[in-house]
């Protein structure tokens, strides 16, 4: 018996073992040209792809970092790890040694990347995500309501299976304010924000936010207020979730496990 037990111990062990080396993450892959002219775009535009090793057609998110536009370094998120998707965490160029819209054409060259490649990884490119916290987040709108950024690099925005910003800034980005010389309070609305660029869309959009009264001044007021604007124009019913008791950082633990129960379904 006890050699019985012996033996299911070390089952055990080497099952989990298995599952946990069933995954790799491959680092610092670059996903611009290596002849681009910007040094820092060069330098800059590199992501990790963290994926299942032993399955095929595995779907992946592209998760763009939050740091107000400014600061703030890939990530693979431990809430989207081990969870039978491959992650894809780039980086890209940051203000003030980059102007807008460089990091939105960053954001959607890395999404670009993740079509032409992730099936050479055994993903499927027909079911690929795109979400981010905060300026993350911010990005992630830019890319589904402004079709003409992933145009350009050759990718159908409603090609992308779903949306998940969070915490994302619907009017025009405080940092590209900020680059105007415009104060933080003033909200302005023009090409650059989300809700200038709201459409009839053909794939999901799910919204994000923390708790109303600790999040960021008017954060899941903006997102309300795409909500209604993307349903009056005919759009079917778009999720907003608010998160009671948490704030514009401790959001993201709720909302990726809330993103990855999505993408599992």
């Amino acid at each position: 018996m006890k050699r019985f037990f012996t033996l299911l111990m070390l089952t055990v062990a080497c099952l989990g073992l298995n599952a946990q080396d069933s995954y790799t993450l491959k680092e610092n892959i670059p996903y611009v040209s290596s002849a681009d002219t910007s040094a820092y775009r060069r330098e800059r535009c590199k992501l990790d792809v963290y994926y299942p090793t032993q399955a095929k057609g595995f779907k992946t998110i592209v998760w763009f970092h939050g740091g107000a536009l400014e600061g703030g370094n890939k990530e693979i998120r431990e809430e989207l790890k081990r969870q039978g998707f491959a992650v894809v965490a780039p980086n890209y160029r940051l203000f003030p040694r980059c102007r807008c819209p460089q990091y939105i054409e960053d954001a959607a060259a890395a999404v670009a990347w993740t079509f032409a490649h992730i099936k050479d990884l055994g993903g499927d490119p027909a079911q690929i995500y795109v979400g981010g916290h905060s300026a993350g987040g911010y990005l992630t709108l830019m890319l589904c309501l402004d079709k003409s950024y992933l145009e350009a690099c050759g990718v159908d925005a409603d090609a992308v299976k779903a949306y998940y910003p969070v915490s994302g800034q619907c009017a025009t980005h405080y940092t590209i304010r900020k680059e105007r010389k415009i104060s933080y309070t003033l909200p302005i609305v023009d090409k650059y924000a989300p809700l200038n660029n709201a459409r009839k869309l053909g794939t999901r959009l799910l919204l994000f936010t923390g708790d109303r009264r600790l999040e960021q001044m008017s954060r899941y007021e903006e997102n309300l207020y795409l909500k209604s604007v993307l349903e009056g124009i005919g759009n079917a019913p778009v999720p907003l979730y608010e998160m009671p008791g948490f704030d514009h950082g401790t959001v993201l633990l709720p909302a990726c496990k809330l993103i990855a129960d999505d993408m599992k379904k």
